[in-house]
């Protein structure tokens, strides 16, 4: 918990910073690059398979950022980056513009809206919110924000509308430590302390947020 609290103090102290450089993707470039994600990502960035991420609307530089990782994965063989056996593949032949391009083109698209069961949602809401200070988790709202928009200068992802298969994945590989390319390694120390029960109700309670 103290480790996450300094994190985030850090972060504050240098978003200024970060403010003053602005995003130089080209989004017309982006969209004649795009048609060979359109076969996992759906033409408009909405992943018709829930098990692939949508990506409309979702943040440029989060985009740019996990494009530059899934390729150094591949490149590190693994010890490095983000390491996926199809996203990293396709990361490898793109150049640092062709990921600002396709990172501002799906920026501009509108994310298809999903929906809450409405058994998850009192729970659901009080774990997002307010996390459970006896285990010590911290509020997911605390980075993503009180309707799941995260928030670009940081690069923590816009969560809710996303597919609850593609939130309950990414934080089982949070949890085992095959995913390993968040900050200070803030998500796998989150994603240690929820059980499988809690990740089932926050990926479907993000499914409707907003």
């Amino acid at each position: 918990m103290k480790k996450i609290a300094l994190t985030l103090t850090m972060l504050l102290g240098t978003l200024s910073a970060s403010n003053a450089t602005a995003f130089d993707g080209d989004a017309e470039a982006g969209k004649a690059k795009s048609a060979t994600c359109a076969a996992c990502h759906g033409p408009d960035g909405n992943a018709p398979v829930t098990m692939y991420p949508k990506i409309a609307g979702q943040h440029a530089d989060y985009i740019y950022k996990q494009l530059q990782e899934f390729k150094l994965g591949m490149t590190s063989g693994g010890s490095e980056g983000r390491m996926d056996p199809v996203m990293s593949g396709m990361a490898m032949p793109l150049s640092d513009q062709d990921m600002k391009d396709l990172a501002a083109y799906f920026s501009t698209l509108n994310m298809s809206e999903g929906t809450t069961p409405e058994d998850v949602v009192a729970a659901g809401q009080k774990l997002y919110k307010a996390g459970d200070a006896e285990r010590g988790i911290p509020s997911c709202a605390a980075c993503h924000g009180p309707r799941g928009n995260g928030t670009s200068l940081a690069k923590f992802p816009k969560i809710s509308f996303q597919h609850p298969e593609y939130i309950k994945s990414q934080l089982l590989k949070f949890r085992d430590g095959t995913r390993k390319n968040d900050l200070n390694g803030m998500m796998q120390d989150i994603a240690k302390k929820l059980t499988d029960k809690d990740i089932e109700t926050l990926s479907k309670y993000l499914g409707g947020l907003h």
